[in-house]
């Protein structure tokens, strides 16, 4: 009882703020050599930032949705790939707690080991989705799984690949979500992470070769291309957490191109200046706007096309808005926003990123437009 008074009383977002210097210190080095940012994930797991997302009851840090997103907001302040990387433990910690509210027994186990035994784990829906990827075959007592996975963020440093697999059958292909350990044999991590930005995350590809996957670790089955309630789930609870790092970068834009223009101006900016921070500001408030909507739709809709469809609106409104914050904030820098040094250049490479995630904007488009049709999203 009194661990759970404890896990409830933690402000997470001072103490990730207490953290962001340390966090700072290796974020240019980190991304000046393609380095990972080990030392930051480890940081945040010494301080119990992986069990979070847990339930308090269960012994974690019951912190909320709207918690995890300032959160993630915060580090984003200080170092872009920290935060993205650290999201997508995140998202797949926070999905079975956000489960376990209204079916403990699935989950339960996982989010117990996530706190005893410090779990971090390792997401690939960003290269999965709807369609799935890999084979899975069936084999004594379960299945041989074959494939690749691309933007495995964190797998260096990651416990327990939360992932997916396409078994084909009679009524067409179905895709299995399992869990795979990364020790496991016949999970190799290629070193392919070569990138505009988000150098740090560590977004390597896995090569899966006759991994056998036991039955018991197949958590759920769907068929292919479809939207699943699991799916609708997984849009709810993950997006706003993802996103929420895009709107840290683009705050922390604003921040040094208005540090770079008093430094210079001592007070008397240019008008076209003034003009490109006011356009900053407005763009991010857009941002915010996004994302506070988002988090709201996670906390009051149920999973569904409905709110599938809000959750991707304002994911492409929160990427558009923080790209463009980011962009005119480089524009009001002038040629500070130039060097390295001023820390501007890596968070416009950065927040490119926001462009890539599930749903991009051809497909989010789509989404709403047959929703607003009454068509089969499907």
């Amino acid at each position: 009882m009194t661990i759970n008074v404890k896990a409830e009383a933690v402000d997470w977002v001072r103490r990730a703020e207490d953290l962001g210097p340390q966090i700072a210190a290796r974020a240019a080095d980190a991304d000046a050599a393609d380095a990972f940012v080990a030392d930051n994930l480890a940081l945040l797991k010494a301080e119990g930032f992986h069990a979070a997302a847990v339930p308090a009851e269960l012994g974690g840090g019951g912190a909320s949705h709207a918690e995890l997103s300032a959160v993630l907001r915060t580090l984003a302040r200080h170092c872009g790939s920290t935060a993205l990387a650290f999201a997508m433990h995140t998202h797949a910690a926070a999905l079975p707690a956000w489960r376990w509210r209204r079916t403990p027994e699935a989950v339960e186990g996982l989010l117990r080991r996530i706190v005893a035994e410090k779990l971090t784990l390792v997401s690939s829906g960003g290269s999965d989705w709807l369609d799935g990827s890999c084979r899975a075959v069936p084999a004594d007592g379960g299945f041989r799984v074959n494939g690749r996975k691309v933007f495995a963020s964190g797998c260096q440093q990651g416990d327990l690949l939360v992932t997916m697999a396409v078994q084909d059958g009679p009524e067409g292909p179905t895709v299995l979500h399992m869990a795979i350990p990364m020790k496991a044999e016949g999970v190799e991590v290629l070193d392919t992470w070569r990138t505009l930005g988000m150098r740090g995350t560590g977004s390597h590809d896995l090569e899966l070769t006759d991994v056998f996957v036991p039955e018991a670790a197949v958590t759920v089955r769907r068929p292919a291309g479809k939207w699943h309630p699991l799916m609708h789930m997984v849009t709810l609870i993950a997006f706003p957490l993802i996103y929420s790092a895009y709107v840290g970068l683009a705050e922390a834009a604003r921040d040094k191109a208005v540090e770079l223009t008093l430094a210079r101006s001592r007070g008397r900016a240019p008008v076209d200046t003034v003009a490109a921070l006011g356009e900053a500001e407005t763009h991010l408030a857009a941002a915010r706007l996004a994302l506070a909507d988002m988090v709201a739709c996670a906390a009051t809709d149920e999973p569904g096309p409905a709110a599938t469809n809000r959750i991707m609106t304002g994911r492409v409104l929160a990427a558009r808005s923080a790209i463009a914050t980011v962009e005119r904030a480089l524009a009001a820098a002038g040629g500070a926003g130039f060097y390295r040094a001023n820390g501007l250049e890596r968070i416009w490479r950065d927040v490119q990123a926001a462009r890539y995630h599930p749903l991009q904007e051809p497909t989010q488009a789509r989404l709403a437009g047959r929703l607003a049709l009454g068509l089969d999203i499907d």
